[in-house]
């Protein structure tokens, strides 16, 4: 392959609206469709993304192959995963230029990520980039990081709220079990704000890009994962009450009320704090205190 990359050449109002004219395009509100047209926004990704000549890259939710474009400029190899199988030819003819990119029309939450990075990366950590859909954010990317998929970073547009949910902490109203799942993975940044007009059509709310960076050691020592999480859901499942009604009434746990209020104790709280006011570090040691009462 030549050094010299293709130049990318979409990203702006006029190219891509030559592009969904050239195949009557028409946008599919189920998939949540949102087509980023600013280059200076692009460019901002690819530079938090770190994207470097040795780096294969997944993207997810390519579109008409904006953001695939500049990140093959940057990148060794692309996988661009698409769901929607009327983008398939448009890719095809956006990104014939670009010999290191291929595209996948699948289901990203039925693609094997592990297996690609074996295939693709020698197993070595992969980084992902992506513009997601509003709709399904969250289960993107909680079953990137559930699944323990060899990444080395995630970056990615999301609504401006989702990111903010991601990075807050305990007193916020955002802050909640994705808040918490998320800084266990990984630390995030919000990179940049992007406004609605940068994308076409327009969202009706403001996005943001942020990276998710992965820990090389969580940053809370828990010794069952599925457990804290267990409790950190029951305890966001009714936000008002106290954690120990939260914890009693959940249909997921089987702890008694004197369990409960001997773990909580047992952590240094008072019996009338609610779930919203733990750290990850309590939420932790909370359930290593279940953990050792079990053994």
């Amino acid at each position: 392959m030549s050094d010299h990359k293709p130049v990318p050449y979409l990203g702006t109002p006029q190219a891509t609206i030559a592009v969904l004219e050239k195949y009557k395009f028409v946008f599919q509100k189920r998939f949540g469709q949102n087509f980023l047209i600013d280059p200076r926004v692009l460019d901002r990704i690819i530079a938090a993304a770190e994207i470097g000549a040795d780096d294969f890259v997944l993207e997810i939710g390519p579109g008409i192959g904006t953001m695939t474009q500049y990140l093959a400029a940057s990148a060794r190899e692309v996988t661009a995963v698409e769901i929607d199988q009327t983008l398939i030819p448009i890719l095809k003819d956006t990104l014939k230029d670009f010999p290191n990119v291929e595209i996948i029309n699948r289901d990203i939450l039925k693609v094997d990520i592990g297996a690609l990075a074996r295939e693709k990366n020698q197993g070595r950590p992969i980084k992902v980039v992506a513009n997601l859909p509003y709709y399904i954010t969250t289960p993107i990317i909680m079953g990137l990081l559930e699944s323990h998929v060899p990444f080395e970073s995630i970056t990615v547009m999301v609504q401006k709220e989702v990111a903010d949910r991601m990075k807050t902490g305990p007193g916020s109203k955002d802050y909640g079990a994705l808040s918490l799942a998320v800084q266990y993975y990984v630390k995030p940044e919000i990179v940049a704000n992007v406004p609605p007009n940068c994308f076409m059509p327009r969202p009706n709310v403001g996005s943001a890009v942020i990276r998710l960076t992965r820990h090389t050691e969580p940053p809370v020592k828990v010794r069952d994962e599925k457990l804290m999480f267990r409790l950190i859901r029951a305890s966001f499942n009714q936000r008002r009450k106290t954690l120990v009604n939260g914890l009693k009434n959940s249909g997921d746990l089987s702890f008694t009320k004197e369990q409960i209020e001997a773990a909580i104790t047992a952590i240094g709280r008072p019996l009338t704090v609610r779930g919203e006011a733990l750290t990850l570090e309590e939420f932790a040691a909370l359930a290593n205190e279940f953990t050792a009462k079990m053994e």
